[in-house]
């Protein structure tokens, strides 16, 4: 009979009980009651916002030579208990003016040591990433940082926390910047202006983007090339060395990337940082990180000596060195090769590029690797959690060849799945914890072979949310009248994070299916005698919430990029691929296709 059912149901809400109930997706429901603490003028604690986990039996293909895992993030970034933040104002103080905060030799003489600042700037939009940064450095025993503010909202929000802080009298919104805006590119120039303003102090300059997570003291590494005027990252993807030494410069034809480098105040370093400037401002269009690429690179060689990996460069005097891209990881070698940890190699810091999604992309990247520092509120979240781990059969992962159309099936398995568990999700009203995703060719934003030539991509591979989902729809408030009610996600690592309350991780119920209409039989967070939820197969209130649900999850998807030979070379994934026959994973045939399925 349930099988009967699915067939002549509606595609999603009319069959998710029965789904459940016949072990096609679900095996198994857990229900996770989470420990609330009371308000301060409550007597006692209760037991309420019970956090559902949906389990089922796991292929274990962590054991196969074809499959790697996510690396874990090393003990020294995971500790959590993070060292007091020095010099917190009382709250009886008043804010001191804003000439207080002025850059001046005098400032970064209070933070030097070593003779060594570290130093990221940005907007209030970047507040959270501001604090990780943070809190990071502390808990590595790092205290010789200063953060600029670009607002005044910034400023002071930091200076309360006592965050030692500089105003850069940008007078920035305090609103997100979107990848290559004005106000992006606007950044980039005030980081020049920084750097010149800086240098002259004498003091060597550790320059850091805020979407960057310091995971080791990188310091004594830096020390350890006293020749070097300046050492840059880059976005290097295909390894040139396998152990901590420089990148070999002859064999790097990536761009350097400006997130983080390292100047000394030497005349050369100096000089090219003047040059930079001087050639930003004169034309808006240049972008910072491609003008700095061109001025190093007007010369690039010979090798300063046989054995540091230093490079002449720039004007034939400036001693370059290129950062490792295994240990200094951008969001390829970090994220999708897991370098670091194939070479057996600690990481000093991830940057999230070679990401999608915008800064939410990168906000879920951070937080899957368990390095973002969110407040506890993000760990206990009203109406509580909803998990599951999907059955993957071992041939979608493991047999045959990595290609466009296999991928695509093993996304496609894994997406309806999660489709069903966001239904669930959204009728209890509770925060779906996103499961690992496996996929089977990378994705770019031009065209390749499927993994790129060289590069240390095992496949198949856990790939971040952001790589198939649009991670910045899915947190999107739209109308509830035309949308239905939103569905919060969290990454799929936070139930193993250690900042995760303990009280949440222990605390579950079983779920039961049952028939709708008999005793205390709907779908709603509240929990029956014994330890139990139960969940109705059919009501009539998935009836009237479908098509908003569709309307709204229909926008998650993003899409796989790119094959080689065709223009656009994008394919579209579809949350409801499986009701379109004639679906394939081809890209745009032509202009008027080339839009998102919904």
């Amino acid at each position: 009979m349930a099988c009967e059912e699915v067939a002549h149901s509606r595609p999603l809400f009319l069959t998710i009980y029965t789904i459940v109930f016949v072990g096609v997706v679900f095996s198994s429901l857990y229900v996770f009651s989470a420990i609330r603490y009371p308000s301060t003028n409550a007597s006692t604690w209760s037991l309420s916002n019970e956090d559902v986990r949906l389990t089922e039996q796991t292929l274990n293909v962590s054991q196969s030579g074809n499959a790697h895992v996510v690396p874990s993030v090393p003990p020294e970034a995971r500790n959590v208990k993070t060292r007091p933040i020095l010099n917190i104002p009382p709250r009886n103080k008043k804010m001191p003016s804003l000439n207080t905060f002025r850059l001046t030799e005098e400032l970064v003489q209070q933070r030097v040591k070593d003779n060594i600042i570290i130093v990221t700037f940005g907007n209030y939009a970047f507040m959270d990433f501001i604090l990780t940064w943070v809190e990071q450095l502390n808990d590595l025993g790092v205290s010789n940082y200063l953060v600029g503010a670009m607002d005044t909202k910034l400023l002071e929000a930091l200076y309360w926390k006592g965050i030692p802080v500089f105003d850069m009298g940008s007078h920035m919104s305090t609103d997100d910047v979107g990848w290559g805006s004005p106000t992006f590119h606007k950044m980039g120039r005030e980081k020049v202006i920084l750097i010149n303003l800086i240098l002259p102090f004498g003091y060597e300059l550790l320059m850091c983007d805020t979407d960057m997570v310091w995971l080791k003291n990188p310091l004594p590494y830096l020390a350890s090339y006293p020749k070097a005027d300046v050492l840059t990252s880059s976005d290097q993807v295909v390894p040139t060395v396998v152990d901590d030494s420089l990148e070999i410069w002859q064999e790097v034809g990536a761009a350097y990337n400006i997130g983080i480098f390292h100047w000394r105040p030497t005349e050369s370093a100096k000089k090219l940082a003047k040059e930079w400037k001087e050639l930003l401002l004169a034309d808006d269009k240049i972008w910072d990180q491609n003008g700095f690429n061109d001025i190093v690179h007007r010369q690039l060689g010979p090798s300063v000596d046989e054995d540091s990996g230093l490079v002449y460069a720039y004007d034939g005097n400036l001693k370059l060195g290129i950062l490792p891209s295994s240990i200094f990881c951008s969001g390829h070698t970090y994220f999708v090769q897991a370098m670091y940890q194939q070479l057996r190699l600690e990481p000093y810091a991830v940057h999230t590029t070679f990401q999608y999604a915008g800064t939410e992309g990168k906000r879920h990247r951070l937080r899957e690797a368990m390095v973002f520092r969110d407040p506890p509120e993000y760990y206990n979240p009203p109406g509580g959690f909803l998990s599951f781990k999907p059955s993957i059969p071992k041939s979608l992962l493991l047999s045959g060849k990595h290609t466009i159309e296999s991928h695509f099936t093993l996304v496609n398995y894994q997406m309806k799945q999660i489709r069903t568990a966001l239904a669930i999700a959204s009728l209890l009203n509770r925060t779906l914890v996103m499961p690992p995703l496996w996929c089977r060719i990378d994705r770019l934003w031009f065209p390749h072979p499927g993994v790129l030539d060289g590069s240390m991509t095992r496949q198949p591979f856990l790939c971040p949310l952001d790589h198939v989902f649009e991670v910045n729809a899915m947190l999107k408030e739209l109308p509830e009248e035309e949308f239905g009610p939103g569905i919060d996600i969290r990454e799929y690592s936070i139930l193993d994070n250690p900042i995760l309350p303990s009280e949440v991780k222990k605390s579950w119920l079983d779920v039961q299916l049952c028939k709708d209409g008999t005793q205390d039989c709907f779908a709603s967070n509240n929990t029956t005698v014994g330890g139990v939820l139960k969940f109705p197969r059919h009501s009539n209130e998935e009836r009237e919430r479908e098509d908003r649900f569709r309307k709204r999850v229909k926008r998650y998807p993003g899409i796989w990029c790119c094959v080689l030979d065709h223009t656009p070379g994008h394919i579209y994934y579809d949350m409801y691929w499986d009701e379109k026959p004639e679906w394939k994973p081809i890209p745009p045939q032509t202009s008027a296709d080339d839009h998102p399925p919904w």
